[in-house]
């Protein structure tokens, strides 16, 4: 397991624009609870910017999964746990460090340790900071990609499909609110990983009419759903419409994955390039840009439409973090931080 794969461009891209995706949502998450409070045109441009992003947590784990269970090479434990699952849990476990007491800091640099100390407590059971709860339902998933490895490798096709079929039904069956045991964050977020692992194996192409239809249909239920569900109680409110657990996100990042796997060839060039880099620094992108955002959002820097403004920042972000990445992963004692 240990001999290095070929990279695969689609998922290059796939990286990149999730990572957008994620700076996007946290650039526009001060517009979010003002409905009322600004004019209405900020707060649908926000809304629509983060309800047509919800995709990109379901994407990182899908090519999770595409990578893990797709590969036919002998597993072996200990490069598993030292190099890919220390690789994610020494990181997160820094930076939850470090942001636990970044949140005493406040927009005037005064220090409220009492404030730091609470939430560096709160570390085993609750994300530090709002970017970081992804990981306490990912990290969580390495436990199961050895059995769901085993699983795809001994079973067959009809009944891998059988299980993705199966977990569909539970994010539809999540949405509609209907409760059983088996809607459990194991299962839910963990179906991403086989779910990821079938649209790469298996011909898409053919469906690709329904699947753009479904992507768009999940789109419509996401900003139709939040907006419904605002609108009635006079504040912001999405119900189970922007979670990554339900059915209308698995129909998006369906529609981006298949979209990236069906066309990603096209990018040549320098921006084929470019798109390896910041791939590269995916991750690192995560982890950091809510560093280049805390003046932002702390000082409320949002001085035009949101129209402007969302895009613009998340530009800034994009490129500051990346810069960020770049200094760290060249220090031989910071190159850890940023995997």
């Amino acid at each position: 397991m240990s001999s290095k794969r070929e990279p695969v461009f689609y998922l290059d891209l796939l990286r990149v624009l999730a990572a957008i995706a994620v700076i996007v949502i946290h650039v526009m998450g001060p517009y979010r609870d003002l409905y009322g409070q600004i004019p209405m045109s900020d707060w649908l441009t926000a809304v629509t910017f983060n309800s047509f992003s919800r995709w990109c947590v379901p994407i990182f784990i899908m090519i999770t999964g595409m990578l893990f269970l797709s590969d036919k090479r002998p597993f072996d434990l200990d490069y598993f746990l030292k190099r890919r699952v220390m690789k994610v849990l020494v990181p997160f476990l820094f930076w939850a460090v470090f942001y636990s007491f970044l949140t005493g800091l406040t927009p005037t640099f005064d220090y409220e340790w009492t404030k730091a100390f609470e939430t560096l407590r709160t570390l085993p059971y609750e994300s530090t900071w709002y970017h970081l709860g992804f990981y306490y339902y990912f990290i969580p998933l390495y436990f199961v990609i050895p059995f769901l490895r085993l699983a795809v490798h001994t079973t067959s096709d009809d009944l891998i499909k059988f299980m993705a079929g199966i977990w569909l039904w539970l994010t539809f069956s999540f949405l509609i609110k209907i409760q059983t045991f088996w809607h459990i964050n194991t299962l839910l977020y963990g179906g991403y990983l086989i779910w990821g692992y079938c649209l790469a194996k298996y011909d898409t192409r053919r469906y690709q009419s329904w699947i753009i239809l479904g992507g768009v249909i999940g789109l419509a239920l996401t900003l139709g759903g939040t907006l419904w569900l605002s609108t009635d109680k006079g504040m912001y409110s999405s119900g189970r419409f922007n979670s990554y657990k339900t059915i209308n996100t698995v129909l998006v990042a369906t529609m981006i994955f298949c979209m990236a796997k069906h066309y990603g060839d096209k990018i040549q060039g320098k921006s084929k390039q470019i798109v390896s880099i910041l791939s590269r620094y995916s991750l690192g992108i995560y982890l950091v840009h809510p560093l280049i955002l805390w003046p932002v959002r702390a000082y409320d820097l949002y001085p035009a439409s949101a129209i402007i403004m969302i895009p613009f920042w998340t530009i800034l972000a994009l490129l500051g973090s990346t810069i960020l990445v770049w200094l760290l992963s060249r220090n031989r004692l910071t190159h850890w931080m940023v995997p």
